[in-house]
């Protein structure tokens, strides 16, 4: 048998020798396109949260679909982007005041979008910040991470006020992630924490309405609820990222088809072990990451498993997964069928439990027509701002 038979044809052009990223570019740009008509049809704005790809090539995708302001989850990546002709960039993670000269930087350069949540950060921002930005307060409709909690309606305001005295901010509106949204088990909780979520950030805004605050924007944007459901329009934009990629969570979810993951990582097989239905893979923890999936009967999975094909990566196989992780070895635990039917230095594919560590730890993209996209952790440096 040859190793093609084997493998359901390999004749995608690409010489694998280690832990691959692919990319298969259509299914990627399907997932764009279904997002962008989404808010298109919403009437809200689509500023989508380049985390999860960090590829400025990806990045042009978007703009074939009228993206003109994007989400960035650093102020590295903001100066990458930025860097990459991107001149509307709000950085979703709470101002880090230690990196004060390289958020001048980008602030005389672009639009700039920062995120509040004390008056302490507010303060410091208009004794050092040198020129105009645009905040955002981060609230917390739920999720419990970061954020004033959206009844707080007094500190709410307390901080918007900070912000009106002085004049390097603007107040552009409430920003919010339902990040508890992963956490659930249903397309109908899913539904139901977005309504929840939209009904607090509104209750948020109505109070600095009644304090007098002209009206603000509100921000949402998490992958599952904005996958799920069709409506935006009770909110002015949305921020999604994970779903340009999707993965085997937000399958799980509900929020994507296995048709819709546009993302695998191929790794060799090294070693196999028939007497228990094993194999090993070149592809660990340094490339998949520890995420894992627990299964009804208690199974910790870290990835699925899949042949590569001929224009890109065959269904998943039925009872094939990645059992565990060490640095560089993946265990599979699959079929006595699946051992038998390949070879040391065969490739199999491994779809991730979550996309969005990938592009950081295996730094580039490999189309399925053999291009090499580079990411932003392959290119820039988190210590050297020259680089980026």
């Amino acid at each position: 048998m040859s190793k093609s038979d084997r493998t359901g044809g390999n004749a995608v052009p690409l010489n694998i020798q280690e832990p691959t990223l692919l990319l298969d570019r259509r299914k990627a740009i399907r997932n764009i396109a279904k997002m962008a008509g989404k808010a298109q049809k919403s009437g809200v704005r689509f500023r989508p949260h380049f985390k999860t790809h960090r590829s400025a090539r990806v990045g042009e995708w978007f703009r074939d679909f009228g993206v003109e302001a994007i989400t960035v989850s650093s102020v590295d990546m903001a100066i990458y982007f930025a860097r990459h002709g991107w001149t509307d960039i709000t950085i979703a993670f709470p101002v880090n005041v230690l990196q004060i000269h390289k958020i001048n930087d980008l602030a005389r350069e672009i639009e700039l979008g920062l995120l509040v949540e004390s008056p302490e950060v507010v303060h410091f921002l208009s004794k050092n910040l040198a020129f105009k930005a645009n905040v955002w307060i981060k609230i917390d409709v739920g999720y419990g991470r970061t954020g004033i909690p959206w009844d707080r309606a007094a500190a709410v305001e307390a901080l918007a006020r900070e912000v009106e005295r002085t004049g390097n901010l603007g107040l552009r509106g409430l920003l919010t992630h339902a990040g508890h949204s992963y956490q659930t088990t249903s397309k109908e909780e899913i539904r139901a924490i977005h309504e929840d979520s939209i009904f607090r950030l509104r209750q948020a805004r109505d109070a600095l309405k009644q304090g007098g605050f002209p009206p603000v924007e509100l921000s949402t944007g998490d992958t599952p609820t904005c996958s799920i459901v069709g409506d935006f329009s009770a909110v002015d934009e949305i921020r999604p990222g994970n779903f340009v990629f999707y993965d085997l969570k937000q399958l799980r979810l509900g929020s994507c088809s296995e048709e819709e993951i546009a993302v695998a990582v191929a790794c060799p097989i090294v070693a196999k072990h028939p007497e228990r239905n094993e194999l090993v893979l070149y592809g660990g923890a340094v490339h998949l990451s520890k995420e894992s999936l627990a299964m009804a009967d208690g199974t910790r999975v870290f990835g699925r498993v899949s042949f590569l094909e001929r224009d890109g990566w065959g269904p998943m196989l039925p009872d094939t997964y990645v059992s565990s992780l060490s640095q560089e070895h993946g265990i599979v635990r699959t079929t006595a069928d699946v051992v038998d039917r390949v070879r040391i230095g065969d490739i199999l594919i491994v779809l991730p439990v979550h996309s969005c560590l990938l592009a950081y730890l295996l730094k580039e993209y490999h189309t399925l027509d053999g291009t090499i996209l580079p990411s932003e952790s392959s290119v820039c440096a988190p210590t050297s701002q020259a680089r980026c």
